[in-house]
């Protein structure tokens, strides 16, 4: 029988959230139950009927500034950093009961989802994990944007972002086989610059944003700062591709590779990868976690000045 660390695996008993959508700015009420094995994450509208829809590449809807689900015409928003949450922390299944269209964006971070899970605890499943298994690289480009992945053990990501002052150009790097994700990636919070606030407004935006929930920049850094890391501003990017990427219906075997790439080309790996059937093959988690980024990196383009987050 396979170990407990490569069985699937829930969340042991409901957790209950409420606040505001970053965009909307809408109330909602969030609830997240456990599941059964090989159910997969499914969201469920209860002011619609309890209508679901399963966190899944085909279900991806408009895509920019959130990624948001859509079935039927009905809508789940900025779905990113509580499926990144549930990848980052080992949850397989679970069902997110939600009463508005947004989920709510808490202290734009998943450290709120990471502390309610550990402090819940995580059940063991009598299923064995599989894995999307990366046999050839697939790529996105889209001018200077990029974002690829290729062969490799375990699941790491190297990303590089570059945006205006103050923040500049930032790379990192983690290993997700080596369960970093609550230390080193959970705290990073959203971000904005405070001279897009009223145009992000005016299109419908970040309605809900504010200094409690999101990095507000100015010409001379952060207005609310500390900040949290050194470098948090990747640290986030880092945490909603990994929750963009949960939409693949499985946690990825193998390396990812970004660069100033963002949800709409996250979204469009995904994509790009469920459609390459050649590319990739589901595969039982190994017994043994020998993923490093030596072994990982060795097919992928290498960022300038890669570093590993918290070095």
């Amino acid at each position: 029988m396979a170990s407990p660390a490569h069985l699937e695996q829930t969340i042991a008993a409901p957790l209950e959230f409420a606040g505001v959508g970053l965009h909307s700015g809408a109330p909602v009420n969030m609830r997240l139950l456990p599941a059964p094995a090989g159910s997969g994450i499914v969201f469920r509208r209860t002011d619609l009927d309890n209508f679901e829809i399963p966190a899944t590449g085909r279900n991806v809807a408009k895509v920019s500034y959130a990624t948001s689900l859509m079935r039927q015409g009905v809508l789940i928003s900025t779905t990113e950093h509580l499926l990144s949450a549930l990848i980052g922390m080992g949850v397989d299944n679970a069902i997110v009961e939600l009463d508005n269209l947004e989920l709510p964006i808490l202290d734009g971070s998943a450290l709120p989802y990471v502390q309610a899970i550990l402090d819940a605890g995580i059940r063991t499943q009598r299923r064995r994990r599989e894995s999307i298994r990366v046999l050839r690289p697939v790529e996105v480009r889209e001018g200077n944007k990029f974002i690829g992945v290729y062969p490799g053990s375990g699941y790491s990501i190297q990303y590089a972002i570059e945006f205006p002052a103050p923040i500049g150009y930032q790379s990192a790097s983690i290993d997700l086989a080596a369960e970093t994700y609550g230390t080193w990636i959970a705290g990073a919070r959203t971000f904005g610059y405070k001279a897009d606030e009223q145009r992000l407004r005016d299109m419908g935006l970040i309605r809900g944003a504010n200094a409690d929930n999101a990095i507000i920049l100015g010409p001379k850094g952060p207005e609310n700062g500390p900040l949290r890391f050194v470098d948090e501003y990747v640290r986030h990017k880092v945490l909603d591709l990994i929750g963009d990427l949960a939409l693949a219906g499985h946690r990825i075997e193998g390396h990812v590779v970004a660069e100033r790439a963002g949800h709409a080309m996250h979204t469009a790996l995904v994509s790009r990868l469920l459609k390459d059937r050649s590319a990739w093959e589901l595969a039982h988690v190994p017994t043994r976690a020998t993923s490093t980024m030596q072994t990982a990196t060795t097919a992928a383009p290498s960022l300038r000045s890669p570093a590993f987050i918290g070095a």
